[in-house]
């Protein structure tokens, strides 16, 4: 989870992540969920990161139409709570051009070939 923020922290502070994990298990299922405090850091990762290259694995981001937070839990903190109640991005000024997105837009992270979010 901390290399994840580490790399997509370079385009905008990333409030909260959702690193999806197996119930059984517990081991990554190979892509998390992100939210960055700005709209505009989300459009930047996407057209940044997508089809890069990190640590010999090609990852895939994309938008989401709703960022999905962890399940709710007693270890939540304050940001995770109001992202549960209010959704992500609910401070980011519009998005201007003409394929203009929405403001709750957030950043799917997956691994392809099911390789881990790390």
């Amino acid at each position: 989870e901390g290399d994840v923020i580490c790399v997509f922290s370079q385009y905008g502070e990333v409030v909260n992540i959702n690193l999806v994990r197996d119930k059984k298990t517990g081991k990554s299922k190979g892509f998390c969920f992100l939210c960055y405090e700005d709209q505009r850091s989300t459009i930047l990762a996407v057209d940044n990161f997508n089809g890069i290259k990190i640590k010999g694995r090609t990852i895939r981001v994309d938008h989401v139409a709703n960022y999905r937070p962890p399940k709710e839990s007693e270890d939540w903190d304050d940001v995770t709570r109001a992202l549960h109640a209010k959704g992500c991005g609910v401070k980011t000024p519009p998005h201007t051009s003409s394929d203009s997105l929405s403001e709750d837009e957030d950043v799917l992270v997956k691994k392809q070939k099911g390789k881990e979010c790390s």
